[in-house]
């Protein structure tokens, strides 16, 4: 389930209406004004375009979310990347991958924040997030089963139920990360989890 009419890579016009809107919902839920409460016109000021214009982009607050959530987890895969398709040192690699991510989760906690909440209460969202994530579990399902084929990885380990439990414990642990104020150090955090990692995986310690 993608987001109506979503463009991979907006181009133009479009793109840079699309940055203004994120910064301005993002400032909003910063704020504390909850999603439910957001208002369109506010949206619209923030971001220097018009009502009309807004409606223009975006049919309403729902595509809104969706679509702007896409934005910033095809950045969160992108990172990801590094451990996906990296050919160097795996522990190295997952960890390198873990802290860009939490930077990228730091950086746009609001939104994100947003999109876990709504999925709470919304099906269609809650449907649209899993959806995103499954682009991460299963990514982290190949990476795996490449790693048994060479033997660096034991085969007995289930590829898809590993990557699944790996890749939701690590979306549950930024956002309570992110909902509890940040509750302990960035590093000390990827290092716990970049640990979870390799040892599930690997059997090491990164």
């Amino acid at each position: 389930m993608s987001a109506p009419d979503a463009e991979p890579h907006p181009t133009g016009k479009r793109a840079q209406v699309q940055a203004a809107v994120l910064a301005a919902t993002e400032e909003l839920l910063e704020e504390g004004v909850a999603f439910a409460d957001l208002n369109i016109e506010r949206i619209a000021r923030g971001a220097g375009i018009s009502r009309t214009a807004f409606y223009f982009y975006f049919r309403d607050k729902r595509e809104l979310l969706m679509r702007l959530t896409e934005e910033v987890t095809g950045l969160l895969y992108e990172q990801a990347e590094h451990w996906y398709s990296g050919a160097g040192d795996p522990a190295e690699e997952v960890r390198g991958a873990l802290a860009s991510v939490a930077e990228l989760y730091d950086a746009h906690f609001p939104l994100l924040r947003a999109i876990v909440e709504v999925s709470t209460y919304d099906e269609e969202l809650a449907g649209f997030w899993r959806e995103l994530l499954g682009r991460f579990v299963d990514a982290t399902q190949r990476r795996l089963e490449h790693e048994q084929r060479s033997g660096t990885a034991p085969a007995a380990i289930p590829a898809r139920a590993t990557a699944f439990a790996l890749v939701w414990m690590t979306e549950r642990t930024f956002y309570q990360e992110v909902v509890q104020q940040r509750p302990m150090a960035r590093d000390e955090l990827v290092d716990g989890l970049a640990g979870i990692w390799t040892r599930a995986i690997y059997g090491t310690v990164a």
